[in-house]
Order: structure tokens, then sequence, then C-alpha cells
């Protein structure tokens, strides 16, 4: 019992229960007090057409009031003259009554008669030229009792009654609309890890459950590909991992078996050294990604030059477009401030030019240029005229450790983070990073970032 009073099913019937039983209480006891007002009204009306009646023959003479006492159609009245006997009706007479109320011309009373009969009086004293006259009329009662008496019966038996199919209508009903609800519950236990591919049904995409289910499998789909690109995520590093080391195992067997030559040791040491220089980078760089997916990473945001940072990072990559031949140049005309983290749209920049320098053939152009872009962005953008990439590629650049030429990639010392780092590091500052779509060679990758607001 206690289990389904916390059901939503036992909520909404009681709730359906406590508005219905409310508006047929008020309905129930609007309908009583509207009929006993009207047949009031009916019987106070009468009782004002038969005083003035008699109100009009006491006018005429005592032998025409004696004749509506007679044959008169106004059965109860009584007209009480000074210093002379009342004057009644038969009728009057039988009810016994004796102790009369006294009452205003306007007003009307309950009474009861000898017989325990319900009766509605009217008594007025009205001035004549010979004397106060007091007129009583009375009306029947019985039948308003017992109308008032068998719709009170009427509504005592309907309501309990009402209230009863009610609650089983309710009861039935809220099952029946709930029964999606306990259809998705049954789904969702049976999804897993394993099982993300299921979804839940969808009856009505256009109501409320419809629509939570929508939401549900939504989050399904998310969680899906989360799942997906953390176990590629996962296969992918340990592939990478696993190059380097089986290089470094490699070298150092052949190290071994060429004997303890001095040169020949040196030459292995540095082989192993250069594989162990590349494992750091790419676990620094897993590192990074690793703190990006858990939100962990500080931001300081601090108003930045860009032209500054930009200037750099173009001092610090100089060296290595030297031994390439390339020419690299700086196009930032003015200071362009943002708000940012310095140090990871930094190494956003890092990695844009770094694979440009690294992408670009010997004796190739680099431009590294900064700018405003109307009046709330400032815009990096690195452009070289290096191959390109083919537009079947450039959806899936951002993916991690996603490459191009994935053999010449790894040669080059590439473990396809670069690019994924970057977009994270530009995420983070409220920016954007985007790859120009270019017809023929090169590729320009600009990131937009917010300019700071002024105070």
């Amino acid at each position: 019992m206690i289990r389904k009073a916390r059901s939503v099913r036992a909520r909404l019937t009681l709730w359906h229960l406590s508005v219905l039983a409310t508006i047929i209480l008020g309905f129930a006891l609007g309908v009583y007090f509207f009929l006993q007002a009207s047949l009031l009204r009916q019987i106070d009306n009468h009782l004002t057409r038969d005083f003035a009646t008699v109100e009009r023959v006491v006018t005429q003479g005592p032998q025409e009031l004696d004749s509506l006492t007679r044959h008169g159609n106004v059965l109860f009245f009584r007209v009480e003259i000074e210093r002379q006997p009342a004057i009644e009706t038969e009728s009057w007479r039988k009810l016994g009554l004796t102790t009369l109320p006294s009452t205003g011309k306007e007003g009307a009373v309950w009474i009861s008669a000898a017989d325990g009969k319900p009766y509605r009086i009217k008594a007025a004293a009205v001035p004549f030229r010979d004397g106060m006259r007091r007129i009583i009329v009375a009306h029947d009662g019985d039948t308003f009792q017992q109308s008032m008496h068998s719709l009170m019966v009427i509504l005592l038996l309907a309501i309990p009654a009402a209230l009863v199919l009610a609650v089983a209508g309710a009861y039935l009903l809220a099952g029946r609309i709930l029964a999606p609800l306990a259809t998705m519950a049954a789904t969702a236990r049976k999804i897993s890890a394993d099982r993300l591919s299921e979804r839940l049904p969808v009856e009505n995409p256009g109501d409320e459950f419809g629509q939570l289910a929508t939401a549900f499998n939504e989050t399904f789909l998310r969680l899906e590909d989360s799942f997906d690109r953390l176990h590629r995520f996962t296969a992918d590093a340990s592939h990478e991992l696993r190059t380097p080391l089986t290089a470094i195992r490699s070298v150092g067997e052949v190290g071994l078996q060429e004997g303890s030559n001095a040169a020949a040791c040196r030459e292995v040491i540095g082989s192993m050294l250069e594989e162990t220089d590349h494992l750091t980078k790419l676990v620094d760089s897993l590192l990074i990604l690793s703190r990006a997916d858990a939100r962990t990473v500080p931001l300081h945001r601090e108003r930045t030059d860009l032209t500054v940072l930009a200037t750099e990072v173009y001092d610090c990559l100089q060296v290595l477009a030297e031994e390439k031949g390339q020419i690299v140049s700086l196009v930032a005309p003015s200071p362009v401030v943002a708000s940012i983290d310095r140090t990871t749209v930094r190494q956003a920049l890092i990695n844009l030019l770094d694979n440009a320098i690294k992408f670009t053939p010997q004796g190739g152009f680099i431009q590294v240029s900064v700018e405003r872009s109307g009046a709330e962005e400032a815009v990096i953008a690195v452009s070289d005229d290096g191959p390109g990439i083919p537009a079947e590629h450039r959806e899936k650049i951002f993916e991690r450790f996603y490459r191009v030429d994935k053999g010449r990639s790894r040669e080059i010392g590439g473990a396809g983070l670069g690019l994924s780092i970057a977009q994270w590091a530009v995420h983070a500052n409220d920016g954007r990073l985007k790859l120009e779509k270019r017809e023929g060679k090169g590729s320009t990758f600009r990131i937009h970032l917010p300019l700071s607001r002024t105070i």
C-alpha cells in the first residue's frame, strides 16, 4: 500500500479525486441552494399575491371579506380587526395556529402547525380609515420540504457513487497514460555500456512522453559517441605508444648484438633518446587531452596583445623554418587585445605554425597574420603554400590521431594530436578554429577570438 501511495499513478489518482470532489461538492451545494432559493421565491411571490388580494378585499367591506373566506382562492388567511372577532378561513382554523409571530410587510417566516407540518406565513398590520387591520396569509410548505429532502438524499447518494467511479476511472486512465513510461523504464534497464545502440520507444514524438524519450535517446546517442571516441582514442593511443617503445627495444637489441664499441653505443643511445623524446611528447599531448576532457586545466584569462603573442611564437619557431629554407612572415599592423588564457592560445598557435612548417616543402612560404574582424572579433591566421588538405579529409583533421598521410606524418614526428589540442585550446577561450576552404595549393587555419572589452 505504501509503495502504491508513492507511485505517480496513485498520486495522479488522488489529485484527480481531490479536484473532482471539490468540483462535485461545489456543484451540489450550488444546485441545492439555487433550488432552495428558487422555490422560496415562488412561495414568497404566492404569499405576496395572496396578501395583496386579502388587503384589497378588506377595503371593500365585510361582505366581500366573508365571501373570500368561503369561496375565495386564498386557502389560508386571517384578518384581525380591533375590538372585533377575527375573520379567518376554515382551512386556517384546521391548522390550529394560535400564536403567530409579528413580521413586517415584506417579511415571511416558517412556522409549524398543530400536526407538525411546515407553513410559510406573511403577516403585517395595515392602517384603514376605521382602524388597524392585521392581515396574515400562509402557504403550505410541505411540498417545499419534501423537494429539498429528496434533493438532499439524491445528492448524498450520488456524490459518493460518482467519486467511487471517478477514482476507478482515474486509476485506469492514469495507468493507460503512464504505460509508455513503464515501457521506457523497462527498456532503459536493459541499456548498458555494451548496448548503447538501443533506443527508447517513441510512440508519439509530439507529446510529453515522446519528447522525454527523444531527449533520452539523444543522450544515449551522445554517450554512444563518447564511448566510441574513447575506445578509438584508447586503441590509437596504444598503437602510437607501441611504435616508439618497439623502436627503443629494437635499437637496444641491435646495440647489444654489435658489442661495446663506443661510437656504436653513442649512436644507439642517440636513437633511443630520439624515440624517448617522441614518446615524451606523445604522453604530454595525451595528458593535455585527458585534462581537457576532464575540464581540469586551469585557465587564467588576462588582457593579451595577440600581436605580441604571435611575435613570440614566430621567434620561437623561426629556426625550424630556416632549417628547411622556408620564409615565414608576420603581418600584424597594430595591437589587437583579447581577454584569453595566454598559455593555451600560445600552444594552439605553436601547433598550427609547427604543422605548417612540417608539411610545407623546402623553400615554401608561410604567413602568420593578426587582424580585427569587425568590432567583436580578432583573427589569427596561419597560411602556407604546401600541398594543402584534400576535401575528403577536411571534416576529420581535428579528430585525434587522424592523419592525412599516416606514413609521412609518422616519419616527421606527428602523432595526429596537434590540431585536436589546438581546437580544444581555442574553444576553451570561447573562440573558433576553422580551416579555410582554398582551391589549389596551401592551407589556411583561422583562430577567431572575442576582443577584450575596454572598461
